[in-house]
């Protein structure tokens, strides 16, 4: 036999080196097979995080829902929202997962808020400080001074811990809507108020969702997918006997409107650090300027006359259902099958009662409230303005009002945005299927 040529002898040895890596690893036992990939520190804590927006405290009454990290307050570095019996407040401390161990307990400052409208639960702030040499990630509450069953704890992540991004990427303004219950499905308002905002220059809306009726779930699945909308769970029915009316005394139940005020503080603090102002309104109120053609150029006219004011109160006005605008100019064919109200054919305005306490909404900026409730800020650090009617008041196309036309004013404000809120209202109608016809017909 002749020489093997350099092919041949290159070939041959290859296959010997991959017999010999088969034989050695062979040999070699895969101990690592059963060994996962080292994914950050050891799994000290948490072993149970919550997923939930609505945390039973275990061995008490209470509730958590987030915690966030809020140091505006000295000695305080955490502030968990909760919803507290208030008959059953007691000590409690604060234990903090860190990051690669488990970190010491706390004491805590429980301080209820103190508009509860007379119901059992209420919506509560529990402060705590960090331990020393603790990167925090999650925390839970204690009624001892230590832990003695570390697997049956609940943790709660921590939010808004500090981050390197600037402060630029915050968006100008979010919406939050307290609740959605009783399979809500006002699809054509909700529709409208949410184009309408996105118009006046609206980056999000926050809605704390317990149950939604199923067009406007589709509707609202729509914009979530968009990021338009973000939507909260709040299966508070599955937790408490939530009451549907504001005031014990009168409609019973543990807690108020389905926990309203605990959704509104939530909201707000979720939105410190992504948002430079934030809307407390209710989805059926449109926060409008009558002078400005957004809520940016008002912002920054009311900024510039009144820079130390945090929290703006905008005077709330009915405009009721029951009144018709007489042309019907936009009775649009196409919205005659979509299930809610048309708020572009109501407008007759009632004046409120001066002379009794009317309500406000409020836009606020959300580094500057500490606490808030529905008509009006519990704790804030800047001042407060009420801002004239002929700059901005809220348009509420509600049930409610007068039923005599005589007293009420012609206000066609919602008229200026046709041009560009029908066409918007149609697009996302059709994309969720429920418009009856492709073409928008021009008003008369």
């Amino acid at each position: 036999m002749g020489k093997a040529n350099p092919i041949q002898q290159i070939l041959l040895l290859i296959i010997i080196t991959l017999i010999l890596i088969f034989i050695f690893n062979l040999k070699i036992p895969r101990t690592d097979e059963s060994i996962p990939t080292p994914r950050g520190p050891p799994p000290v804590c948490p072993s149970v995080s919550s997923d939930q927006t609505i945390t039973p405290l275990l061995n008490t009454k209470h509730f958590l829902v987030s915690a966030f990290m809020d140091q505006r307050q000295k000695g305080f570095d955490i502030r968990i929202i909760g919803m507290f019996h208030r008959d059953s407040i007691q000590k409690l401390h604060c234990l903090f997962c860190c990051v690669g161990h488990l970190g010491e307990t706390t004491p805590t400052a429980v301080l209820v808020h103190s508009d509860h409208f007379g119901f059992p639960f209420a919506a509560t702030d529990i402060m705590c400080q960090i331990p020393q040499n603790c990167n925090p990630t999650h925390v839970t509450l204690l009624t001892q001074p230590s832990a003695e069953h570390l697997s049956k704890l609940t943790w709660i992540p921590i939010r808004n811990k500090k981050s390197n991004e600037k402060e630029d990427k915050r968006v100008n303004f979010t919406v939050c809507i307290s609740n959605l219950f009783g399979n809500y499905n006002n699809v054509l308002q909700y529709t409208q108020a949410l184009e309408m905002y996105r118009l006046l220059g609206v980056n999000r809306v926050v809605i704390y969702n317990t149950s939604v009726g199923p067009d406007l779930n589709r509707l609202l699945q729509s914009y979530t997918q968009e990021g338009f909308v973000e939507m909260i769970p709040w299966p508070i029915d599955k937790n408490l006997n939530p009451s549907s009316g504001w005031l014990f005394s009168q409609h019973g139940g543990d807690i108020h409107y389905f926990g309203q005020l605990t959704t509104l503080n939530e909201c707000i603090y979720r939105s410190m650090e992504r948002s430079r102002y934030v809307l407390l309104n209710d989805i059926d109120e449109i926060i409008m300027p009558y002078q400005h053609n957004n809520l940016m150029s008002l912002m920054d006219t009311l900024q510039q006359q009144h820079p130390y004011v945090a929290v703006f109160l905008i005077e709330n006005h009915s405009f009721p259902r029951m009144h018709f605008e007489p042309s019907r100019k936009f009775h649009l064919p196409q919205w005659s099958r979509v299930p809610g109200v048309n708020i572009l054919e109501h407008v007759y305005r009632e004046d409120p009662d001066r002379t009794i306490y009317h309500p406000h909404k409020m836009i606020v900026q959300p580094r500057m409230v500490e606490q808030t409730s529905v008509h009006e800020v519990l704790k804030n650090f800047g001042q407060r303005y009420k801002v004239p009617l002929d700059v901005c008041r809220i348009i509420h196309v509600g049930v409610g009002g007068s039923p005599k036309l005589e007293l009420l004013h012609e206000d066609k404000r919602l008229w200026d945005f046709h041009l560009k809120l029908i066409p918007n209202v149609d697009k996302v109608l059709k994309r969720v299927g429920m418009l009856t016809t492709t073409k928008t017909p021009a008003p008369p």
